[in-house]
């Protein structure tokens, strides 16, 4: 599948170690390799967690393709409107086969 059609547009990727990161998709090629401007990547924490949550900037970012599990357009309207500091979540496990 190409992703092609998210080049320009704000992505959400998920890694293979549980990483959340959004970003503006520059560019991508055939192994899926990423290269995303103006990246945050978000840490959610979890209910019992009195911290909240929090982002990271990253700004540009390349990401391997074999460290892709997941790459979605964000609705950028529906982003927009959720206090993310107050959003807790499960911990999302990494996908690496032991």
């Amino acid at each position: 599948m190409s992703l092609n059609a998210y080049i320009n547009k704000k992505v959400l990727i998920l890694t293979v170690d549980g990483r959340t990161l959004l970003g503006t998709l520059l560019s991508t090629d055939q192994l899926t390799n990423l290269v995303l401007t103006n990246t945050v990547e978000r840490i959610i924490r979890t209910p019992d967690d009195d911290e909240p949550s929090s982002q990271i900037d990253h700004g540009l970012y390349l990401i391997r393709g074999d460290n892709v599990v997941v790459c979605g357009e964000i609705d950028e309207k529906v982003d927009g409107e959720i206090d993310w500091a107050k959003v807790k979540g499960e911990v999302i496990r990494d996908t690496k086969n032991a």
